[in-house]
């Protein structure tokens, strides 16, 4: 709908060059994300971790779109997610009050500025009433932005944990390659990466290459044939792919297998006795015995379809970044095994996941 929203809008404004997607990438992590409501506040805020830049004109002309939206927005009764949290912290701000002492937070590289404009208001200034967890390089939701301009300045009281419990040696060591061995955040925060052990190992991850699709498919399902003959159970394997378009291929292959498969929706529930086959961002979270990375392929991951809607060479950067993050995820899923594979001209993610 707010597609629909932002074209009705930018069709009656004249003179803006502006891509859909730019119009509604700028509206998310700006507008929306900041509860702007004034020209005034769009025309001074900080575009953190949005590298097209605009001058007083062109923003002019943006605004006349978004504020088209808003007033539509108003007048239908809608509320996007970031209003409703800005609402929440309102709140909780004029009562001052918190319902919590305490409170953790898990996954916290993906919070969004609403979502910590609030939980910074849960804190209501008391000390240590926050904890967060987080991993820099499993970022693939969110731009970056300042959470020291939040209120929220974790500088000096941060640490990286250098011990993984989850992942195998010879995965984690594999998977790192394809991230920079530091990754830091706008407000100066470091993570160093290097330095990690695992606490346990077990066989090197398999890469190969493929030169279809079928044999692809062949390939994966005897690859999962020979885990079940070692006693892994079909619940304990996950087959995942860049996206939706992708996942008929994820299917076919654990057909070869001979075990049944559950596609896996945003509810993210695993069933017993069935392989899980679900794209890369789904599988955020999850953890597994054995994974397939599959239909690694040449403008599949990164999607061709991200870098064509970049409008400024400056944000091909992030789009590659926040890719690269998604397939480490996805690797780091595996426990004991992981084989990664591509059924047509390979991803060049694949190179540096070798090196």
């Amino acid at each position: 709908m707010l597609r629909n929203l932002l074209a009705e809008a930018s069709a009656g404004v004249e003179g803006h060059k502006f891509s859909p997607h730019f119009l509604q990438t700028e509206w998310e992590l700006i507008v929306d994300a900041w509860q702007l409501e004034t020209w005034e506040a769009y025309r001074d805020v900080p575009r953190l971790g949005r590298k097209t830049r605009l001058s007083e004109q062109q923003r002019q002309l943006l605004w006349a779109i978004f504020d088209q939206v808003r007033s539509r927005l108003q007048s239908d009764g809608l509320m996007t997610t970031a209003a409703m949290f800005g609402k929440l912290t309102a709140r909780l701000i004029e009562i001052a009050r918190s319902p919590f002492d305490f409170c953790v937070v898990d996954e916290a590289q993906d919070i969004n500025v609403p979502q910590l404009r609030f939980l910074a208001s849960l804190a209501g200034g008391r000390p240590n009433s926050l904890f967060f967890a987080g991993d820099l390089g499993q970022r693939i939701f969110q731009q970056p932005f300042s959470w020291k301009g939040l209120g929220i300045d974790i500088r000096g009281r941060s640490r990286t944990l250098k011990i993984n419990y989850r992942t195998s040696h010879q995965i984690r060591r594999q998977a790192d390659r394809l991230l920079a061995p530091e990754l830091s955040d706008v407000d100066g925060i470091t993570e160093e990466r290097r330095g990690t052990i695992s606490v346990f190992n077990g066989p090197g991850p398999i890469i190969r290459e493929l030169v279809s699709r079928d044999e692809e498919a062949r390939f994966v399902g005897q690859w999962l044939q020979e885990r079940m003959a070692e006693g892994i159970m079909p619940h304990e394997v996950g087959v995942f792919v860049r996206s939706d378009a992708e996942l008929d291929r994820a299917g076919s292959a654990v057909a070869h297998s001979a075990f049944p498969c559950k596609i896996i929706d945003d509810t993210i529930e695993t069933t017993m006795g069935f392989i899980s086959v679900c794209t890369m961002h789904l599988a955020k979270g999850l953890e597994f015995r054995a994974v397939v990375v599959m239909a690694c392929d040449d403008e599949i991951i990164p999607l061709q379809a991200r870098i064509e809607a970049v409008t400024d060479n400056a944000d091909l950067e992030d789009v590659y970044n926040t890719e690269r993050h998604l397939l480490y995820v996805a690797c780091t899923r595996a426990r004991d095994h992981l084989l990664v594979t591509s059924g047509d001209l390979p991803s060049e993610f694949l190179d540096d996941l070798r090196m």
